[in-house]
């Protein structure tokens, strides 16, 4: 991207065994997360059309990331939390709500927001986040 090799791993897992489509990069002596991971995840805790980009920080109860956390021993990786949220009234099990398809309302919202999401992980390729 841009001159910087990027490599781009999807887990074949369930978000919340994701941490297991890192061993390829923990193998890697070069690797340091800190520096070299980004993680992109929906975050229904965060609301639908935002975003939020952080160089580190907790899992905030979001399961993908205490997989991820775990399997790297450290919260010091940069995280994208795309928002799906919040969870419409009712509703009391999110895994269902996470997993189903977008509304059109949803879907037109991050489609709005897919060119500042582009232009974010563009930043933190070139610049890494601070």
């Amino acid at each position: 991207m841009d001159g910087v090799p990027v490599r781009v791993l999807k887990p074949t897992t369930y978000m919340n065994a994701s941490g297991a489509a890192l061993a390829s990069l923990r193998a890697d002596p070069a690797f340091d997360p800190a520096r070299d991971l980004l993680i992109l995840v929906d975050d229904f805790a965060i609301p639908s059309g935002t975003f939020r980009l952080r160089g580190e920080g907790s899992a905030g109860g979001h399961n993908g990331l205490k997989s991820i956390e775990s399997a790297l021993l450290s919260p010091q990786y940069a995280r994208l939390r795309i928002g799906v949220g919040p969870l419409p009234e009712g509703v009391s099990d999110w895994s269902e709500y996470v997993l189903a398809p977008f509304t059109p309302e949803q879907r037109e919202q991050v489609e709005a927001i897919m060119p500042q999401l582009v232009d974010a992980v563009t930043k933190w390729v070139k610049e890494g986040t601070s």
